[in-house]
């Protein structure tokens, strides 16, 4: 192998030739996190037959120029995808690949650079698809925690310090907690202009819209406990190149470095040697047209086809307390806390289904559907479920928040999206809901005033009544046990 180190329109480089006199196909790595964290995968791909290409972006570790979060790739990334096609070594032939904000790089290349400069091929892992779905969920409701860590990581700053949030938030545990959230950057002692404008992005959705113009094959990989994996399952359905393949595990962003609590033996892939196996097919042609792909069934060791999906079925569930409840930030409901208090006035309605007679796989979109009244004019309404198995453990299954702004004291039925599972749950297995209004520090406290949580300085407690007898749980249920597949061939068909 050959390694040399360049620049492209003065951004850092660095470029692995395989053994050979070439020319070779390239994968091109275009990333905010340090170009030389990926030696490792660079060379995976070099001893594999591709030239890799790994680029630091734009004010980021060895690059120049200013740091503008998804601001300049589809420029900074079509410079790059010329140059590589002029050197002796290009084939011509090029993967943009990337996982996270790498993803972005990638995907922007596809769908927004001249023709001359779109990839042959594109691998998308656990996209960032741009600031405005990094920034909230898909109602609206701001990601805080996530956007909070990142930020104080990455943003406004030349390189990067990974455990910034965490020794902010050792040193003052109420971090967070503290009003307005657009002066966070304050406490954390350092300068984030962009943090404040990050929260007026409202461009959600460009990139799925203009991904069904697509020309590339596209491999979108995610994990079920990712953030992002409601945006990686829509980029796959929306993609519009002559073929779309998903994989989908029981992983946290960091994928397979992050297994899940579902996640077993059968799990543990190798992604580096299938990224490489799809690409050999995705620049040969090989590949069959339409979607395809893969997802595992958490708790069984299973993969399903990724097209797979249970019925809907309505779950109704027995009350347990807090019909009413007050909605207060000042004690809101803890994402990072499953305990339910014992004492004190309810903070949150508690339902609960009967133990399940048999083992149930859920595959597909979760929603519980209610109804409901809040007492003031704005109001989160958040739903966590809970696995409870028979062995008297705790987990958290899945989550959805929502933003209703109706008349204090107006009652009236909405419904609350989970995201989608992929679980089976053992016989036994009792599932906990609980409906709150809020679920901090994962996501921002809604104020209750009618304020933007983000440069709120005033909360109220909010009272709500739920109506119990309305609580639905609709999941996802497959019929019969399913046959399994092997994600390889699903991926490389």
């Amino acid at each position: 192998m050959t390694a040399f180190s360049t620049t492209v329109e003065e951004l850092a480089t660095d470029v692995l030739l395989p053994a050979g006199h070439g020319p070779f196909p390239t994968v091109l790595v275009r990333t905010p996190y340090d170009r030389t964290r990926h030696e490792a995968e660079a060379r995976g791909w070099a001893r594999r037959g591709f030239a890799a290409v790994v680029q630091d972006v734009r004010g980021r570790f060895a690059s120049p120029g200013e740091w503008h979060p998804y601001a300049h790739e589809a420029a900074d990334g079509t410079a790059a995808v010329r140059w590589i096609r002029q050197q002796p070594w290009s084939d011509g032939r090029l993967v943009a690949a990337g996982a996270s904000y790498a993803a972005h790089c990638a995907l922007v290349l596809a769908l927004d650079a001249p023709r001359d400069a779109r990839p042959d091929a594109v691998v998308a892992a656990v996209p960032a698809l741009g600031l405005a779905e990094t920034a909230r969920e898909a109602s609206g409701v701001e990601r805080l925690l996530s956007r909070a860590g990142w930020w104080a990581a990455h943003g406004d700053r030349r390189d990067s310090d990974e455990n910034a949030l965490n020794k902010a938030l050792a040193e003052d545990p109420g971090l967070l907690a503290r009003l307005p959230l657009t002066a966070l950057p304050e406490r954390l002692g350092r300068a984030l202009p962009s943090w404040a404008g990050l929260w007026l992005q409202r461009d959600r959705g460009r990139l799925v819209a203009r991904a069904a113009h697509a020309g590339p094959p596209l491999l979108a990989v995610g994990g079920h406990h990712d953030h992002f994996t409601e945006e990686t399952v829509a980029l796959w359905r929306a993609w519009g190149g002559s073929s779309a393949r998903l994989l989908l595990g029981p992983w946290g962003h960091p994928l397979t470095a992050a297994p899940g609590p579902d996640a077993g033996p059968a799990h543990r892939l190798n992604l580096g040697e299938l990224y490489v196996r799809w690409a050999r097919r995705a620049l040969a042609g090989d590949l069959a047209p339409g979607r395809h792909g893969a997802l595992a069934l958490g708790g069984a060791g299973l993969w399903l086809p990724a097209d797979a999906e249970g019925e809907p079925r309505a779950h109704r569930m027995r009350l347990l307390h807090g019909s009413a409840f007050t909605a207060d930030p000042a004690r809101p409901l803890r994402s990072d806390d499953l305990t339910v208090p014992a004492d004190g006035p309810p903070d949150r309605c508690l339902l609960v289904t009967p133990p399940s007679p048999r083992p149930l796989d859920l595959v597909g979109p979760v929603s519980v559907r209610l109804r409901a009244t809040a007492h003031t004019p704005s109001a989160d309404w958040a739903a966590r479920l809970v696995v409870l198995p028979p062995d008297g453990t705790a987990e958290r299954l899945a989550v959805g928040v929502v933003r209703r702004a109706e008349p204090a004291g107006r009652e009236t039925a909405f419904t609350v999206g989970l995201g989608r599972l992929a679980r089976r749950l053992r016989a036994g297995t009792r599932l906990r809901l609980e409906i709150a209004g809020h679920h901090f520090p994962a996501h921002a406290r809604n104020p209750h005033t009618g304020d933007d949580p983000m440069t709120a300085a005033r909360l109220l407690a909010s009272r709500r009544e739920v109506h119990p007898d309305s609580v639905v749980l609709n999941l996802p249920v497959l019929p019969s046990r399913p046959a399994p597949t092997d994600p390889a061939e699903e991926i490389l068909r």
